[in-house]
């Protein structure tokens, strides 16, 4: 009995010192790991506003959609737990085409652009929807902009979704296919 006590006791002392070792190793519970958190979604693609959710009439997650069409090029991000946003877009101009007003076809007429992360989460044990939005970021003529900032995400943040635009209540560009 003795023995099956000192090999148990023994592995548990082992195995806790080689994850503690492991740990320190990979950088787990330092603080740039805690900065950063774990990945919770990663996106290579991006559509513009178009069709119904165009407007004010059919908002997503209490965001409208830019009062005209929009068109992306390319979009990527990554979002961690610990509220780490990076976005980067490319081409997000309005449409190329009608019914946006020729002068303004393909071009880009926003400054900036903001990010907004969309949650849903609960509000007082109420499934409810929370939006946190970046502070804006530059924007070129062409609609390229990289943004990068740290959110604070609501607890849980499930199913979140990140729009592209020039306001907190305002999206041209959203985490999907077109």
């Amino acid at each position: 009995m003795k023995r099956w006590l000192v090999l148990v006791l023994g592995s548990i002392i082992t195995f806790g010192l080689i994850g503690t070792a492991s740990a320190a190793a990979s950088g787990t519970g330092s603080a740039a790991a805690s900065s950063n958190g774990k990945k919770i979604l990663q996106f290579q693609t991006m559509v513009g506003v178009a069709g119904p959710f165009v407007g004010s009439t059919n908002p997503i997650r209490g965001v409208n959609g830019g009062g005209l069409p929009w068109q992306i090029d390319n979009a990527s991000g990554k979002l961690s737990s610990s509220g780490k946003l990076d976005v980067t877009v490319q081409g997000l101009v309005l449409l190329d085409a009608p019914p946006v007003p020729e002068a303004l076809q393909g071009t880009n007429p926003a400054a900036n652009f903001v990010a907004i992360v969309s949650c849903t989460t609960t509000i007082g044990g109420a499934p409810a929807t929370a939006n946190v939005a970046t502070d804006p970021f530059p924007a070129t003529a062409t609609g390229d902009s990289k943004i990068k900032a740290q959110v604070n995400l609501p607890t849980p943040c499930l199913a979140p979704i990140i729009f592209v635009g020039p306001s907190p209540t305002t999206w041209f560009a959203i985490t999907g296919l077109g």
